[in-house]
């Protein structure tokens, strides 16, 4: 399956275009653009559309009516999207600093992040992460069959292959279920990004939202100092 190409094309358009070809991820480019699109607009002064600056497409349908607010800095944070790996191990290193009594692992025993793998294992990373962004969208139960039909599309413009097609049509139609989203986890990182892309999609001010990522990340059986300084670091895009 065709996995990275679709997704590096969503994790695109968090800031309205697409990111770079390849299994590589433009971070720098990504927050770049993401800082001049808001630029004087933090404070709430005057807030930013996020379904105009998603530019609509899969990941503006994703995020649907629950984002169709005015949201200031807070989409600063889609920035994770693009750099969700490094996000998630620099999280794991300040909770093991900060943490006492947490044994120390080495690192080939935590995985290595999305954006170190190659191949056939980075495919299988950003299905992972693919699967838990579908999740999170679906959180609130907000995609009705209108929205559903219309996410068809905008993801067949990213050109899935046929069996990748078929993989997510499943995702939209199987229940929601974080114990199952956690088995297909292939590491420690994996998990971690996992609840990483998940913190971005959810708005945590929701009570349903709010209880699937607590679900999942008991699920992933992260510590929740853990989950916690995972959260932080989301959130502190937005600052």
């Amino acid at each position: 399956m065709n996995v990275m190409s679709v997704l590096n094309q969503i994790m695109g358009q968090a800031q309205g275009g697409q990111s770079q070809s390849g299994g590589g991820m433009d971070v720098k480019g990504l927050m770049g653009g993401l800082g001049n699109q808001l630029s004087g607009s933090k404070g709430g002064s005057s807030g930013v559309d996020v379904k105009s600056l998603l530019g609509g497409g899969a990941l503006g349908l994703m995020l649907g009516s629950k984002r169709g607010r005015k949201m200031g800095g807070t989409a600063l944070k889609y920035g994770a999207l693009a750099g969700v790996g490094a996000l998630a191990y620099k999280a794991y290193q300040n909770y093991q600093n900060n943490a006492q009594g947490v044994p120390q692992q080495a690192p080939t025993q935590q995985g290595r992040p999305l954006e170190q793998l190659q191949g056939a294992d980075q495919e299988r990373r950003g299905l992972e992460i693919l699967q838990a962004m579908i999740m999170a969208a679906r959180a609130d139960g907000h995609i009705d069959a209108n929205e559903r039909a219309l996410l068809t599309q905008e993801i067949e413009k990213l050109g899935p292959d046929d069996e990748l097609h078929a993989w997510i049509q499943q995702q939209f139609d199987g229940p929601l279920d974080a114990q199952a989203l956690a088995r297909n986890s292939d590491s420690p990182q994996a998990s971690r990004e996992i609840y990483v892309v998940s913190a971005v999609m959810i708005n945590d001010q929701n009570p349903m939202e709010r209880a699937w990522l607590d679900q999942l990340a008991a699920a992933l059986k992260l510590d929740p100092r853990l989950a916690k300084e995972l959260e932080q670091q989301v959130q502190a895009l937005e600052a």
